[in-house]
């Protein structure tokens, strides 16, 4: 006897009928950029379609992204005072907190307003932590990190997410945001991210890099996946509401894993080297951007994520990509 397995591909209804894997709008969480001043929508060259927007110019944006159902930002600051000790990052007149407060005076709970918590755009050296000689002196930092989320927390945020990958500073948060009443704030933690060459044109968006060495340090290894479980389930149990795979697409493995190994819903972060990767070559005529882009957001599904960060995510949905 042959086996047929052909006949459940035969017609695009059979096909559609049998798929084991769907994604829809409501995984998709688009990034912002925001910056100081008014007037401002400034275009960023490693990232084609992606913008510095100044609050007033965000407002606009968000509005027209809530009309194809974009209800969900992940806010990053740019542009702040930079100083050793990250102070801008936890001041309540920081550009992210600002920002929060007029997202959610003008929407609501129309939008679902996350911010990024980490002090690498807040420090002259550009690293994700306090540094202490050479060394990023990881207590100090969580105790900054922890400031931070809460500021974010009293302006309005719907969750905080800490991508610096410091140890501990999942519980600090927690303890922190609920000894001080925001014990309703949930937290994304970037559980597993690792150091790679992927986040290059975030670095010229957020004005982030490092001023010497790297984060090898604190970032994890890529050769490691045993290790991202360690992390992950930490994060777990200090009290984290949602783990994090950041990149996603050389790390559908440790997605699939981590869907494995936790009940929590799972995000993954389809990060700037990915995006600009396929715009690039788009621009080229050399690939098919919508079929690339969905069928990669359908690969991060397969493997196990619940949330999908994507600079994508626009296009997605305004162009009816899904």
């Amino acid at each position: 006897m042959i086996h047929r397995p052909r006949r459940l591909r035969s017609t695009p209804i059979i096909r559609e009928l049998v798929a084991e894997t769907r994604i829809h709008s409501d995984m998709f969480i688009y990034p912002y950029f925001v910056v100081p001043g008014k007037n401002i929508v400034h275009g960023i060259d490693a990232m084609p379609g992606i913008s510095h927007f100044s609050i007033d110019e965000l407002l606009r944006n968000v509005e027209k992204g809530l009309k194809v159902g974009v209800n969900k930002v992940l806010l990053f600051g740019v542009g702040e005072e930079k100083t050793s000790d990250a102070s801008s990052s936890f001041s309540d007149q920081s550009i992210v907190s600002t920002a929060v407060r007029a997202l959610k005076k003008q929407f609501g709970d129309q939008l679902y307003v996350i911010t990024d918590v980490c002090v690498c755009a807040y420090t002259t050296h550009g690293h994700c932590g306090i540094l202490d000689g050479p060394h990023i002196h990881n207590d100090q930092s969580v105790e900054v990190l922890a400031k931070m989320a809460l500021s974010h927390a009293q302006a309005g945020a719907d969750m905080v997410a800490p991508s610096d990958m410091m140890d501990g500073r999942i519980g600090a948060m927690r303890t922190l945001m609920d000894a001080n009443k925001q014990e309703h704030t949930a937290i994304m933690s970037y559980s597993i991210k690792f150091a790679s060459a992927y986040y290059g044109p975030f670095r010229e968006a957020a004005d982030s890099a490092p001023q010497m060495g790297d984060r090898k340090s604190y970032q994890m290894d890529f050769r490691n996946g045993r290790e991202a479980m360690r992390e992950a389930m930490l994060d777990e149990t200090e009290g984290a509401d949602v783990l994090m795979v950041k990149p996603a697409l050389a790390y559908m493995d440790v997605i699939s894993k981590l869907r494995e190994n936790t009940n929590l819903p799972v995000a993954c972060y389809n990060v700037s080297g990915e995006y600009a990767m396929v715009k690039a070559a788009a621009a080229k005529g050399w690939i098919d951007e919508q079929r690339i882009v969905t069928e990669t957001m359908h690969g991060f599904a397969r493997a196990g994520a619940n949330l999908i960060i994507s600079y994508h995510t626009r296009d997605l949905l305004e162009k009816k990509w899904l």
